[in-house]
């Protein structure tokens, strides 16, 4: 109900506010009316009416837009009544004039509001799409707080290439973040395709270096029978694999060539994990590749940020990469949703609105549950802290 609540008020602000600025073309064709009338027979202002409908369509409708028209032409009706006759053939020649220039406003507002009718319909398809293929990850799962952040490059798309999932194993959570190469359309399948099988198959493995496996199993099934044989040696995806326990404040990783992720710790402490990443996934077109495990202290407070290379790899107008770690070391005591908020802003902000390729973050918070610290398996930090 809060929903609809908002949206119609929305909608009820937007109405209220295009039928407010309708006064402004309307008072635009009644100041060159008065004025004309007021000059002298041989100065004539009224062409300049066309204005008023050809201003119209940038906020109303083809009816607004319709009703403007109408108003300009009965004006220069009016205007020729008192300025030498409905008769005189310059009176005759701008009253065709602004009526056919008026339907052609008319024609071109009625065109672009279909235009944003099927638009708007396209969004709402594929952000369908896009909770279809990636279902939203819960706020809390266990003790993790999660926050994620989806941009697609491209225009008007909500779904790309970029992906992540989420799932609750015996004690344990298992995340997926991963990259298919390319972007939009052409690389959907094959996000959804390796989305299903981590979904299959998380529950199925007992280590991650298992699940990569089978991943990899996947994508390469998919890319023998599915993609063309001479597109096959450039597809491949990038993974991420985190198993987060309940009890003990580690986490367990294993990466397929992708970017590692930030361990923020209160504090603007901003840690980069050594990992030993395997090739991506779909490089290897028999067998397969070892997959390493690295363990790494997940303590209570801090929170491991998750992302794909379309967040590093964003530039600016002079073409530098965008400085994740520099930027988040300022919001290491921020909430997931906040640190979200911070990066969504910054990073578009750095790239002029635009990106050149998906992105996609994932914020795990540790709460501060765990009774104890204490570290287990092999743990290894990155020498970057800011």
């Amino acid at each position: 109900m809060g929903t609809r609540r908002i949206g119609g008020a929305v909608l009820r602000q937007s109405w209220h506010s295009s039928h407010a600025l309708l006064l402004l073309p309307i008072a635009l064709i009644v100041v060159i009316t008065v004025a004309d009338l007021r000059t002298p027979e041989d100065i004539h202002l009224g062409p300049a009416l066309v204005i008023a409908p050809a201003l119209t369509p940038s906020f109303a409708g083809p009816r607004p837009t319709a009703l403007v028209g109408a108003l300009a032409v009965a004006a220069q009706v009016v205007i020729a009544i008192f300025h030498g006759g409905l008769a005189t053939a310059n009176h005759i020649v701008q009253i065709v004039t602004l009526t056919v220039l008026s339907v052609m406003v008319v024609i071109y507002s009625a065109v672009r509001e279909r235009r944003r009718a099927q638009l708007a319909q396209v969004r709402t398809v594929a952000e369908a799409a896009q909770h279809v293929l990636m279902w939203p990850l819960p706020e809390q799962i266990g003790p993790l707080r999660i926050a994620s952040l989806y941009l697609a490059a491209e225009d008007e798309a909500q779904i790309g290439g970029d992906l992540y999932a989420a799932t609750r194993c015996d004690g344990e959570i298992r995340v997926l973040i991963g990259d298919v190469r390319g972007k939009g359309l052409s690389a959907i399948g094959e996000a959804a395709l390796l989305l299903s099988a981590f979904r299959e198959s998380a529950h199925r493995h007992v280590t991650l270096p298992e699940l990569a496996a089978a991943l990899e199993q996947s994508v390469q099934r998919y890319t023998a029978d599915l993609e063309p044989r001479e597109e096959a040696p450039e597809r491949f995806v990038t993974a991420l694999l985190v198993e987060i326990p309940d009890e003990d404040p580690v986490t367990r990783m294993t990466s397929s060539g992708h970017p590692p992720p930030l361990l923020l710790s209160p504090g603007h402490a901003v840690t980069v994990p050594s990992l030993h990443p395997s090739p991506p996934l779909g490089v290897h077109s028999t067998g397969g590749a070892e997959h390493t495990l690295d363990v790494f202290s997940f303590e209570p407070g801090d929170t491991l940020l998750l992302y794909t290379d379309g967040v590093v790899e964003a530039r600016d107008a002079q073409g530098r990469f965008y400085p994740l770690v520099e930027r988040v070391a300022q919001w290491t005591d921020s909430a997931p949703e906040a640190l979200m908020h911070h990066i969504r802003r910054d990073l578009l902000a750095h790239a002029g609105g635009h990106l050149g390729d998906d992105a996609a973050l994932i914020a795990l918070h540790r709460t501060p549950t765990v009774p104890h610290r204490h570290h287990h398996g092999v743990l290894g930090h990155g020498a970057s802290r800011s």
